[in-house]
């Protein structure tokens, strides 16, 4: 799910939002501040647009991490988005605007056509670094999950994947539970080889749409078995490459 961003000023909003992998910034609007309540009913039509209830708040806290008049203002807003139904998130703003005006003032872009852009810009700064430091990870808890133990191939399949879908494979753990699981991607990492999957029927605690990651490892008799990871930085970093995998095939199509 994607993230709007707002720079709040006192007279404009800069907004941002996310990709659909939540992995880049992207400028969106200026809104000319007109009131609380004409202000977040632009912001509800925006997540509505892009299918979202996640919104991001810049707070502009004083250079000891203080918060000053404007970061209450900011929280009152975003207190009005909450009532709306949103879900508000705050990330540190300081320098932000002024990372944006030196990039604009780099760019010879006019004075007078800065203020139209200025706040756009300092959206996408707050929104990318919130990005590339975990971003919503509620997102990413959502996206990737752990499984216990050893899972291997069925027996009974007569071959790897479901005669009607290739895509579909059907794993049993240690005690015999089938599970029948949606392909998406084989891939290497750091010498490893992983399946990527998601579960195609209902599983306890599992949605429908979260991705299961395993390690394909061999037993001494040569048959594949599939592992799942204890390490979170190896689980990480498996997800990643899932990711930039998956984007790179996105911007190919």
């Amino acid at each position: 799910m994607r993230v709007i961003c707002l720079d709040i000023g006192e007279k404009r909003i800069g907004v941002a939002v996310s990709d659909a992998l939540d992995l880049t910034a992207q400028g969106l609007e200026t809104i000319w501040t007109k009131g609380f309540e004409r202000d977040a009913a632009r912001v509800l039509e925006l997540c509505r647009q892009y299918e979202t209830e996640r919104v991001l708040c810049g707070l502009p806290l004083n250079m000891d991490g203080s918060a000053g008049f404007q970061a209450e203002r900011i929280r009152a807003f975003a207190a009005r988005l909450e009532e709306a139904g949103l879900k508000v998130r705050f990330q540190d703003e300081r320098m932000t605007t002024k990372l944006a005006r030196d990039v604009l003032i780099q760019g010879n872009v006019r004075r007078e056509k800065r203020k139209d852009v200025i706040d756009k810009l300092a959206a996408t700064f707050i929104l990318q670094s919130f990005l590339d430091s975990g971003g919503w990870r509620e997102a990413d808890e959502h996206k990737k999950i752990y499984l216990r133990g050893v899972w291997h191939m069925t027996e009974n399949m007569g071959s790897e994947f479901d005669m009607e879908r290739e895509d579909i494979v059907t794993l049993e753990d240690e005690d015999g539970n089938e599970v029948r699981f949606e392909h998406l991607m084989t891939l290497e990492h750091n010498g490893g080889i992983y399946i990527c999957l998601v579960p195609v029927d209902p599983m306890e605690d599992v949605a429908e749409d979260e991705l299961v990651i395993m390690r394909i490892e061999q037993t001494e008799d040569g048959q594949d078995v599939y592992v799942t990871i204890d390490d979170e930085d190896e689980l990480n970093g498996v997800f990643e490459k899932y990711l930039e995998i998956a984007e790179a095939d996105e911007d190919e199509e």
